[in-house]
């Protein structure tokens, strides 16, 4: 998988951050959207964004509701509301916009694969041994798309950013 430092991902894009540091150099605690407003500003989005200069939408709570489905309700979820409201954000900011899912276990549940370089989500107890396929879900296996967040050469991955999903 391909790595960035380059800092687009705080301004374009649509990112998965599991990284404090990572988070907190665009947004203060006070500025972060619960998933429930994310999902229901689609069609309504601010012209004003909340963070990092009007440039950066975070976004908690992704982690949690997947941890409260079925694997298959989390996987047809995934694909259908939460795909739609990123596409949603992208066509009105028109790929001029920073969105950020803040998922502070994500390290933990995010597993790469890097033969195929695909990329998938550990579902929580009692679902732990099943595995959703992410990036399948979220960028249709665009595999060379995504690439890993890096704060400094050599650092450990501070999450995962993605220019445009289709």
């Amino acid at each position: 998988m391909k790595q960035t430092l380059d800092t687009v991902w705080q301004r374009r894009g649509t990112s998965w951050v599991w990284d404090e540091e990572a988070r907190n150099q665009v947004c203060e605690a006070g500025q972060v959207w619960s998933l429930r407003l994310f999902l229901q500003s689609v069609g309504n989005w601010p012209e004003d964004l909340p963070s990092n200069d009007n440039n950066t939408l975070v976004v908690a709570g992704l982690e949690a509701s997947l941890d409260l489905l079925t694997p298959d309700d989390a996987e047809a979820w995934l694909g259908d509301a939460i795909k739609e409201a990123i596409l949603s954000f992208q066509d009105f900011y028109g790929g001029e916009a920073a969105l950020i899912f803040w998922l502070p276990a994500g390290q933990g549940r995010i597993k790469f694969h890097p033969a195929t370089d695909s990329i998938e989500w550990r579902c929580a107890a009692p679902s732990s041994e099943s595995l959703l396929a992410f990036g399948r879900i979220l960028w249709g296996e665009a595999n060379e798309y995504p690439q890993e967040i890096l704060l400094r050469e050599g650092s450990k991955p501070a999450g995962l950013f993605h220019l445009r999903i289709t």
